[in-house]
């Protein structure tokens, strides 16, 4: 643990004080070539660094998208099926992996066995065809 805290304390910081940066705007101009590579190093962390936690941002929010495939040239995806179409029963997909959508095809079921999730479709059906 001595180790860690060393870097933390003493070795990172002394690091950075040593760094050339000026303390104005002209100051930048002023710096030699040996200046600017030593540069290059924190500049490398702080990029690679900025560069990993937006890719983790980003697969953060596509992780949290429900619909994936259906429909995503339109802002809003609604569809309408009148109930005199529907002559016995009707399945409607929730998970929004169907290849046939607004219709389950049973993508739900990989769905399920990837997530853990248990979602299924939404069955419609006349309350005579019971």
């Amino acid at each position: 643990m001595y180790f860690v805290s060393n870097i933390v304390k003493v070795t990172i910081p002394n690091y950075l004080a040593s760094l050339p940066i000026p303390d104005s705007v002209g100051g930048w101009f002023r710096l030699g070539v040996r200046d600017w590579l030593a540069l290059i190093p924190p500049t490398l962390v702080v990029g690679g660094i900025s560069y990993y936690s937006y890719q983790t941002i980003k697969r953060a929010n596509e992780a949290n998208k429900v619909n994936l495939s259906v429909k995503k040239d339109i802002p809003k995806v609604v569809d309408f099926i009148d109930i005199e179409d529907i002559t016995e029963k009707v399945s409607l997909c929730r998970c929004w992996r169907s290849k046939n959508w607004p219709y389950c095809d049973g993508a739900h079921g990989g769905h399920n066995k990837e997530t853990g999730d248990n979602i299924g479709p939404v069955v419609v059906r006349h309350k005579e065809n019971k």
